[in-house]
Formats: C-alpha cells, sequence, structure tokens
C-alpha cells in the first residue's frame, strides 16, 4: 500500500526533483516551452496597420495589467502573426488537423501583457512572467468579445489556431490568458494543494473583466455579447465560469472540458488503471484480455485500442504524475511528482493510486476547483467519443448528468461526436477512424450565436455520427469542413 502521509506542500528546495522523460517534454497537449520574441509597439509602416485603428492605441489601458504592449498589425490571425512574433506556433502545437484552413484579412490591434504574479513559468517575450495574457481587437468588429483559457498547461497563444483565428475572422474580439502558470511543474505555483488550479478560475474572470473594459474604450461601446469557450481544460473553464460568473457571459461552448468532482470520477481515479493495466495489455500473453477489459472497464472505450500506445507513451503517466501532484503531493512524500512509468508495487508508484482511500484533505483540494453543474448561462457541450485522455463516460456524459440533475437542462446541449479524439491532430495519422472536432465546435458556436441572437433552438443532445467510410462526406477535407449537428 502507497504511505498514507497527509497531502501537505512540501518545501520545494527539500523535494527530490525528478527529470522528466524526454520523450514526454513533446507532450502536445501539456507542455510547450518556447518562447516569442520580445513584444514590441509597432508602428503602422512596420506592421502594415492602418492609420485608424493605431490612432486610438496609446489610449487603451487594460485595468489591473502591470505590463502591457500594444501592436498595430495587417493580419491578427496566425497567417500573419506566425512571421510577425505575434503568436508561438509551439503554444498551439498538436492541437489541430496539419490542413485546417487559415483565415485571413484581418487588420487590427494586439495587446500583450500580464497582470501581477509571483510565478514566473511563461518565458514568452523574455518577460519570465506568469498570467500573460493576449487581447486582439479587429477592425470589423461584430460587436462581441469570446474569451478562452488555454488547455493542458499551455501559454496564451494555445487557442489561436484552433479558435482564435476563426473567431476574429467572424468579428470577434479575441482574449486568451496563460491560467497563471504553466509547464509540466505547474503545481509549484500556489501556497496549498490545489491552489495552481484555482488560480486558472480566477485568471479568465480577471481577464474577463479587464477584456470587456478594454473592448469598450477601443470601439465606445460594451460588447454586445460575450462568450466564453475552450478546449480539455479550457473547456473545464468555461464550465466553471457559466456556474460561478453567470454575469459576466452570455452563454459558453465547452469542448472536451475536464471534470473535477470531490468524490469522483475524476482523471486521479480513471488513469491509475490505465497505467496498472495497459503495459500487461501491450504485452500479450495470458494477462492481455483480463488487462482489456480492465481498461474498458476504467472508461477506455472497446474501438479505441488504436490510440493507447500512443496515450500511454505521451499523457496518461505524465497526467497522472503532475495533478497527483497538484492535489495530493504527500503520496510520494519527498519526491517530486512521482516517478515516470514505475512498476506497480514500488513505493509510492501512481500506478498504485487509490483516489478512493486518500486522506479527506486530498478531497479538500479538489473541492476548490470542484464543478457542480448548476450553470447560469447556455452552454453548449462537444466532446469526442474515442477521447482516451478524457474518457467521455467518466466526462462529459457525467457533466451532462450533473447539468440536469441541478435543474439546468434548459441552458444546455451536449454533443457526443463519434469518433473525435482529445486532440485533432491524431485525425492526421487516423484519417479512417477519426474525425476531427474543431468543425463541430465551430457549429456549436454557431448554434449558440443562434440561440442567443434569435432564440432558436439548438438541435436536442445527440450522438453526432461519423459518415461511413467510403462516402463522400467521411473524405478528410470534408470531415474538415464540416460538421453538421442535425440528422
Amino acid at each position: 500500500m502507497p504511505p498514507a502521509v497527509p497531502p501537505r506542500r512540501l518545501p520545494r528546495r527539500g523535494r527530490q526533483a525528478r527529470s522528466l522523460r524526454s520523450a514526454l517534454a513533446l507532450s502536445a497537449l501539456l507542455v510547450t516551452f518556447a518562447a516569442v520574441p520580445a513584444a514590441a509597439e509597432s508602428s503602422d509602416a512596420r506592421q502594415g496597420g492602418s492609420a485608424g485603428h493605431c490612432a486610438s492605441a496609446g489610449k487603451l489601458k487594460v485595468p489591473g495589467a502591470e505590463r502591457q504592449e500594444m501592436s498595430c498589425l495587417a493580419e491578427l490571425t496566425t497567417a500573419g502573426t506566425v512571421s510577425s512574433g505575434h503568436t508561438d506556433p509551439a503554444d498551439w502545437a498538436g492541437l489541430t488537423p496539419a490542413e485546417l484552413a487559415t483565415p485571413r484579412g484581418v487588420p487590427g490591434l494586439q495587446i500583450d501583457g500580464y497582470f501581477p504574479d509571483s510565478s514566473a513559468t511563461n518565458t514568452n517575450h523574455g518577460w519570465k512572467h506568469d498570467a500573460q495574457f493576449v487581447i486582439r481587437l479587429p477592425d470589423r468588429w461584430n460587436g462581441g468579445l469570446v474569451v478562452a483559457g488555454t488547455p493542458g498547461v499551455r501559454e496564451q497563444y494555445a487557442n489561436d489556431r484552433a479558435i482564435g483565428d476563426w473567431a476574429l475572422s467572424k468579428g470577434y474580439a479575441f482574449a486568451s490568458t496563460d491560467k497563471g502558470n504553466t509547464g509540466a511543474a505547474f503545481y509549484r505555483d500556489g501556497k496549498a494543494p490545489g491552489d495552481a488550479i484555482a488560480e486558472w478560475n480566477e485568471r479568465v474572470t480577471q481577464l474577463t473583466r479587464a477584456a470587456r473594459a478594454v473592448v469598450t474604450q477601443h470601439y465606445h461601446r460594451p460588447p454586445a455579447r460575450t462568450l466564453a469557450t475552450g478546449m480539455s481544460n479550457g473547456g473545464y473553464l468555461v464550465r466553471w465560469q457559466l456556474e460561478n460568473h453567470p454575469e459576466l457571459y452570455d452563454g459558453g461552448v465547452d469542448w472536451e472540458g475536464t471534470l473535477w468532482r470531490t468524490d469522483g470520477p475524476n482523471l486521479l481515479d480513471f488513469l491509475p488503471p490505465a497505467l496498472r493495466a495497459y503495459p500487461r495489455y501491450a504485452a500479450g500473453g495470458e494477462e492481455a484480455a483480463a488487462a482489456h477489459r480492465q481498461l474498458v472497464a476504467a472508461g477506455y472505450p472497446a474501438g479505441s485500442e488504436f490510440l493507447w500506445p500512443y496515450h500511454h507513451q505521451v499523457y496518461w503517466d505524465l497526467t497522472q504524475r503532475i495533478y497527483r501532484e497538484e492535489l495530493d503531493p504527500g503520496y510520494d512524500g519527498a519526491t517530486e511528482a512521482g516517478t515516470p512509468f514505475c512498476t506497480p508495487g514500488t513505493p509510492a508508484c501512481d500506478a498504485d493510486y487509490a483516489y478512493a482511500t486518500r486522506p479527506r484533505e486530498v478531497r479538500a483540494a479538489v473541492a476548490k476547483i470542484a464543478l457542480t453543474g448548476r450553470i447560469g448561462r447556455p452552454l453548449i457541450t462537444v466532446h469526442g467519443t474515442l477521447d482516451v485522455q478524457l474518457p467521455i463516460s467518466r466526462d462529459s456524459d457525467v457533466y451532462a448528468k450533473m447539468v440536469r440533475g441541478a435543474g439546468r437542462g434548459e441552458l444546455f446541449r451536449y454533443y457526443r461526436v463519434e469518433g473525435g479524439t482529445h486532440v485533432d491532430s491524431l485525425f492526421d495519422t487516423f484519417p479512417d477512424k477519426l474525425r476531427p472536432l474543431v468543425p463541430c465546435h465551430r457549429s456549436a458556436f454557431t448554434s449558440m450565436e443562434t440561440w442567443l441572437d434569435r432564440g432558436k433552438q439548438p438541435p436536442p443532445s445527440r450522438t453526432v455520427p461519423r459518415p461511413p467510410v467510403g462516402e463522400p462526406a467521411a473524405e478528410p477535407a470534408a470531415l474538415i469542413a464540416r460538421c453538421p449537428l442535425t440528422e
């Protein structure tokens, strides 16, 4: 049995820091370390912006920001910001299909900056300062604002390809935050277990208020609509915001949000069984069939086996160890974030972790970040049926029941997308088995707009089928372009 040490923040200098496996550092979802060049005030001549939108740049102030730097850009989407140095492709690597089209023709203002914070994991712009944000203000504004927190533990530009480009092309102002801490050692932030994740929620609230004020300054009227959206941890943030600060938003679109509940399910109770069972399944032999049954029982659906090797190598082990360290640091004593790919039965191995048996202090840490389902604004959730990072039966299926159980079903729609998985880049490898979720998110977003503008109810909650292989609708280009939510 693992030692039942009460969870507490151990002095970081006294901990034995274990290096993370180099292969895991390449994780597309969890970690990005590259930094964009230092931001600089940009002139019209250098960036090609129009005099009109640059004229007010010096007058804009982000409330509460410790630092802000303004850039007048001819192109706010990644069609221009990659070359101009106003995004970081490493932040959004691996989140979208390679052939996802990039919109262009969106001039406007970009504000980069940070709010006061004591942690320094984010090295973008050479600032070495957390609570970094980006706010983009298109010249051709549709009156709306989209606010997003990042997936995994990525930095503020992580949503640029999947969400920001498209929102800007529709005329929305767009704001995104690094959530106040980044990287695989995010758990070092905060004074007590759960503090680092709790800060994510605070930073999204902070940015939403600040971005609404900046929009009002720039366009001389407040946003007519403010929408929260995001994927994975960003989807969790949408849920939390609509439960706790509905006054700031008109609605939200949640893309496979992480579920945290004090009594489970949460990732600390479905990842350890995967870590125990997968090596026996992969080895074949007499134990393989029993191990397969254990994986399916833990939530990993039959039919998703082709995704298991990659997720075991890249996601499951690292995710379990760093989130367990954030919420239950006492489990492994002085060791920081466990032992990578430890063998079950070794002391304090995360494969043996049993959330249900841990001290009550662990549930107290999870309670800081737990969801209730009591949303106060319309919410649409999309989640792939082949998600093996956050299995749908242990995540959004449960959250949907929570929302309905809280009496908020009239504010909720839920679309289970057949063949969708956690990161759309895997569609490039398995185009005959998967479908990308980015067009499904866009369909959900458009349905939210119609719901708010015209009062037209979105299609009923349902499982969206994947077109059969061989049909034109199942061709890769068609799957990237469309995801109808109706029959």
